[in-house]
């Protein structure tokens, strides 16, 4: 049966605010289904699709099951991009805010001795690519032996990148007795074997994705020639005029030479791709997420993980050469409920593309007529219009979560013998503050951080200007974003 609120779980106090401060109200049909069984500690092999709602499906459960003494990590997610990475680690970090779930992640490209200092401290959950995950694992600097969850995430796409065997290695490096979850939107034959060597006892979830695509997504196609499109392109975004819009090309320098032309016709946009610096790429997405430009331009590695709560329009510059690429783009629009419209520009080097994709989706996508420059000129005022507009900003899922949560910098660490349980005897003997408004402490070499709940911030750093800490005197100001 659907559960219609998170309340009808068994779940503790910390993690419903939290859910609620996020925007949960009613849990998915993989949540209703997934949670469930996850908080019994029940094996499951759960097919459905990117932006079903999965990742807190398995987080909520994990984050509940989290023993927070321990020291060890309990709990091990592994990703097939660091973008995913990144996006469960922000979603986990929310959901278990309240009960001071630590979350750590790991991928590569990132210098090891960061990851190695992060990791030596407590850490309950470790999410992670599995090439950086094995790293780890072989130098000694990820323990494993109290793990009791494990999480293998879009399985299909490990698959379709190479990491399969790697992720079999993983796992004969772990504790027998674990939860373990798999989550796969297509059940190939290799995926199958490795669920009937390390999960055969698991109960199989499929979410009947009923279609591909969710109907309250309008497809369209152009069939046009490959000089054509960017007149085309043009067209397309004076008469839609969205509000936020990714268009997708198939390589980098496609995204950058049509970034420059879009500049060029005085359109703002932004490139998105994976030759950019993963720091880079994550507040690109931020600004997006947050309405700070409308249309982004990017490629298919660079849209994985991408959760944008009001997409209005995806436009496929370039016929994806995947099939599950254009059920991974479209899906991004019409998430929650909302409507949402793709369209695709097919040259005619691509038709075998589009083929194929239609034959993995079982039917034609409708073709339609080109809009005339007319209707499109007519149109191309307010499209201006709305560029030169400030944006309107949307609030991010953790913006709630943040102003009930204050970070504290302290700069004062490890080297000055700073503990944990200073600051939290400093803080405690400020009158109105309890442990219980104390989040997650990092105390690192030369500072430290402290999250305070509750929306007790002010009056800590007001009362922490004026005391010394272990007979020390700091300096404490809000921690900078």
């Amino acid at each position: 049966k659907m559960s219609n609120s998170f309340k009808d779980f068994k779940l503790s106090n910390e993690i419903l605010k939290a859910l609620s401060l996020m925007g949960y109200e009613r849990p998915t049909e993989v949540q209703s289904k997934v949670i469930d069984k996850a908080l019994n500690g029940k094996d499951l092999i759960v097919q459905s699709q990117t932006g079903s709602g999965k990742t807190a499906a398995y987080a909520i459960p994990i984050c509940e099951g989290i023993d927070i003494e321990e020291r060890f990590p309990q709990g091990l997610i592994l990703v097939p991009t660091r973008e995913l990475a990144v996006q469960v680690k922000e979603d986990i970090a929310n959901i278990g805010r309240f009960k001071r779930i630590r979350c750590a992640v790991v991928f590569g490209k990132q210098p090891m001795s960061l990851q190695v200092q992060e990791l030596k401290q407590r850490v309950h959950i470790v999410v992670g690519t599995p090439g950086r995950v094995m790293d780890h694992i072989n130098r000694g600097t990820i323990k494993l032996e109290k793990l009791k969850y494990l999480v293998v995430d879009e399985a299909d796409k490990m698959l379709n990148m190479g990491f399969i065997e790697q992720v079999g290695e993983i796992i004969d490096t772990l504790p027998r007795e674990r939860t373990t979850m798999l989550f796969s939107a297509t059940m190939a034959e290799e995926i199958e074997r490795l669920c009937q060597k390390y999960i055969n006892t698991a109960a199989k979830i499929e979410i009947a994705s009923e279609t591909l695509v969710s109907e309250r997504v309008v497809q369209e196609l152009y069939e046009v020639e490959e000089e054509e499109k960017l007149e085309l392109l043009k067209r397309i975004l004076y008469i839609e005029n969205p509000e936020s819009c990714i268009i997708f090309c198939s390589t980098k320098e496609n995204v950058d030479k049509l970034n420059k032309r879009m500049q060029e016709e005085k359109i703002y946009t932004k490139a998105l791709h994976g030759g950019m610096e993963q720091k880079d790429r994550l507040e690109l997405m931020r600004l997006f997420k947050r309405g700070e430009f409308r249309i982004l331009i990017a490629t298919d590695v660079a849209a994985r993980g991408i959760d944008v709560s009001d997409l209005d329009l995806i436009i496929n510059y370039d016929v994806p050469v995947e099939n599950e690429s254009y059920v991974h783009r479209i899906g991004r629009t019409a998430r929650a409920g909302k409507a949402g419209k793709a369209v695709t520009l097919a040259g005619p080097y691509e038709k075998k593309y589009l083929n194929s994709i239609e034959e993995y989706l079982g039917y034609q996508i409708p073709r339609v007529e080109l809009p005339s420059k007319e209707t499109a000129d007519g149109a191309k005022k307010e499209f201006m219009k709305k560029e030169r507009e400030a944006p309107q900003l949307k609030a991010d899922k953790g913006e709630l979560l943040n102003n009930e949560v204050t970070k504290i910098y302290i700069n004062a660490g490890r080297k000055k013998k700073m503990r944990p349980g200073d600051i939290v005897g400093a803080i405690t003997a400020i009158e109105g503050v309890t442990g219980e408004d104390i989040g997650i402490i990092d105390v690192q070499d030369n500072v430290s951080y402290v999250d305070i709940l509750n929306g007790k911030g002010d009056t800590v750093l007001k009362a922490l200007q004026k005391t010394t800490i272990k007979g020390k005197e700091v300096r404490v100001e809000r921690a900078k974003k």
